[in-house]
C-alpha cells in the first residue's frame, strides 16, 4: 500500500530555495511521463538555464541504461534541472557529479549517512535511496544543454518497494525508513535545489577537478570487488578508482585495466 503525503507546493519549495540559477523557472506537475522528457522538450524550445521540472508522479520514469524508475505519486521526489554549461560531450560525466553531491548533502541534512556509488547512485546503509539520470543535447562538438534528473525515495514504504520491484526492492530503501519520520517533500526539494546550485557554482568557478575530488571523498566504489555489465561484456574485478573523465577503472581477473564508461556494477563484497 502506498500512502500519499502532503502535496508538493511551489510556494513552500521557494521558501526553502536560495539559489543564483537553479529554480528561477520552476514547473510543478501532477503527473508526467518523465521529468527529463518534459524538460528536454522545454530545452529544445529555448528554456533558460536553471529551469526545473518537478512532478508528483511519473508514468514512465527512467533510470540509467533505459531501466524503469518506480515513480508512484505523492511520496517521493522526481525533479529535473536544465543547465547550459560550455562543455564538450566528454565533460558531461564529471559535470553530472554535481547532482549526486547535492543529493548526498541534502540526505545528510536529514540525519542519514549517505554514500555515493558510481556513477551517481546515493546509498544509505548499503541500499539505494536516490539516483541520477544525466542527458545531454549537443550541436556538433558542443553541448547545448545538460539535464540532470533525480529520483529520491523519500516517504515510500519498504513493503511497497518490494511489492513493485520484487527482489530489486530489497536493495532499495527510503529516507523516511532510515531516519524514522516522514520527510517534508517541499522542504527537501527546496534544499536539494539550493545545494545543486551551490555545486554548480563551484563547478563554474573552480572547475571539474574540485568536483571530482569532492565526489571521490564521498564515494564507496573504489577498492570494492564488483561485477561489471557493459554490453556485450560481463566481467569481475577490483575497482582501482575513477579517472579524470569520471569513468571507472577496474582491474579484472587477468590483471588487465578496464575502463568502464556507461556500464552497470554490482558489489561482490
Amino acid at each position: 500500500m502506498i500512502i500519499a503525503t502532503e502535496s508538493l507546493s511551489i510556494e513552500r519549495i521557494r521558501q526553502n530555495l536560495t539559489a543564483q540559477i537553479v529554480g528561477r523557472q520552476l514547473y510543478l506537475f501532477g503527473e508526467v511521463s518523465s521529468t527529463n522528457s518534459m524538460l528536454a522538450r522545454l530545452a529544445r524550445g529555448g528554456a533558460r538555464e536553471g529551469t526545473v521540472v518537478v512532478a508528483e508522479g511519473q508514468t514512465a520514469g527512467r533510470g540509467r541504461l533505459g531501466k524503469a524508475w518506480f515513480s508512484p505519486a505523492g511520496v517521493n521526489l522526481y525533479a529535473s534541472t536544465l543547465f547550459r554549461p560550455p562543455l564538450v560531450p566528454s565533460e558531461v560525466t564529471v559535470f553530472s557529479f554535481i547532482a549526486s553531491l547535492a543529493l548526498f548533502d541534502a540526505i545528510q541534512e536529514e540525519g542519514a549517512k549517505p554514500a555515493i556509488k558510481w556513477p551517481n547512485d546515493v546509498l544509505v546503509s548499503r541500499k539505494k535511496v536516490a539516483g541520477v539520470l544525466a542527458e545531454a543535447g549537443s550541436s556538433g562538438e558542443q553541448v547545448s544543454y545538460v539535464i540532470l534528473g533525480v529520483g529520491v525515495n523519500l516517504n515510500i514504504e519498504g513493503a511497497a518497494l518490494t511489492a513493485a520491484l520484487g527482489d530489486g526492492g530489497l536493495a532499495a530503501t527510503s529516507l523516511c525508513e532510515v531516519v524514522g519520520r516522514e520527510i517534508d517533500r517541499s522542504v527537501f526539494t527546496g534544499r536539494f535545489l539550493t545545494l545543486l546550485d551551490e555545486w554548480f557554482q563551484i563547478y563554474s568557478s573552480r572547475g571539474a577537478r574540485v568536483i571530482l575530488q569532492a565526489w571521490r571523498d564521498r564515494e564507496i566504489t573504489t577498492g570494492r570487488r564488483v561485477e561489471v555489465r557493459e554490453e556485450p561484456e560481463r566481467f569481475d574485478g577490483r575497482v582501482l578508482g575513477v579517472n579524470g573523465g569520471g569513468h571507472l577503472v577496474v582491474q579484472d581477473a587477468h590483471k588487465r585495466l578496464r575502463r568502464v564508461v556507461s556500464g552497470e556494477i554490482r558489489f561482490l563484497d
